[in-house]
């Protein structure tokens, strides 16, 4: 299957004219409940990466959940990503910062966005300014998250590229007992808003078939649909 989503991107944002960077993960620690489906694991998983980005010649972003992985991932991924979960995580942080790679650091749904100058400091600390941060909604209450746009304003003043995860922001986390709910019907208005507002880069999951997903199915994006999605957001 990820061959398939990474042909079928490249091939709409080729189309499009979109520079497009290929996230996906070899193991998700940060999973709702014990019973879901993780990943192939660290070898397996960066072995297909590998693979993925020399066929289709695409960048790869990968997030990474614990320091003794990092040194793996830096060899395949092109972006490092820190997990929202993870984002005041120190020594994480610095590991990958001194990778050299481009971070992207997720806004914490428990995080204002005045404190991502911590995290930002964390990993200049390491002599690296290549950062990206990424707004992905605030907890609003219990199994809900809100998008606060001048979260984007304010972290744009850090004097980093801002990105907007359109489809993790409408999740409704652990809303359906053992597994995350979603609210797909909102992506497209809060991306339309998130742009206006001035993000550099919209994150989005996309999956065949949204239902059968072993993971964030609720709030994906049909890859049959993904052309029309971008359209949208471009007009």
């Amino acid at each position: 299957m990820v061959f398939e989503l990474a042909e079928g991107i490249k091939k709409i944002t080729g189309q499009l004219k979109i520079p497009f960077i290929f996230k996906a993960s070899y193991d998700k620690a940060n999973r709702t409940s014990i019973k879901s489906f993780r990943g192939p694991g660290l070898k397996k998983g960066l072995e297909i990466l590998s693979r993925v980005k020399k066929k289709y010649n695409i960048p790869l972003l990968i997030d990474v959940h614990c320091a003794k992985d990092v040194a793996a991932v830096s060899k395949v991924a092109d972006v490092i990503q820190v997990p929202a979960f993870l984002c005041r995580q120190t020594d994480l942080l610095i590991t990958i910062a001194k990778t050299k790679k481009v971070v992207n650091i997720k806004k914490g749904q428990f995080v204002s966005p005045f404190d991502m100058k911590n995290a930002i400091e964390k990993v200049e600390s390491a002599g690296n300014r290549k950062i990206l941060l990424t707004e992905r909604g605030t907890f609003f209450g219990y199994n809900n998250l809100v998008v606060d746009m001048r979260s984007i304003v304010v972290m744009k003043n850090f004097g980093y590229p801002v990105v907007f995860d359109a489809t993790h922001s409408v999740q409704l986390p652990g809303g359906l007992g053992d597994k995350t709910g979603g609210q797909r019907e909102f992506i497209l208005p809060l991306s339309k808003a998130a742009i206006a507002v001035g993000v550099s880069a919209l994150f989005t999951e996309v999956h065949p078939n949204p239902e059968m997903a072993l993971s964030d199915g609720a709030n994906s994006i049909k890859l049959s649909e993904l052309k029309k999605f971008l359209c949208e957001v471009l007009k």
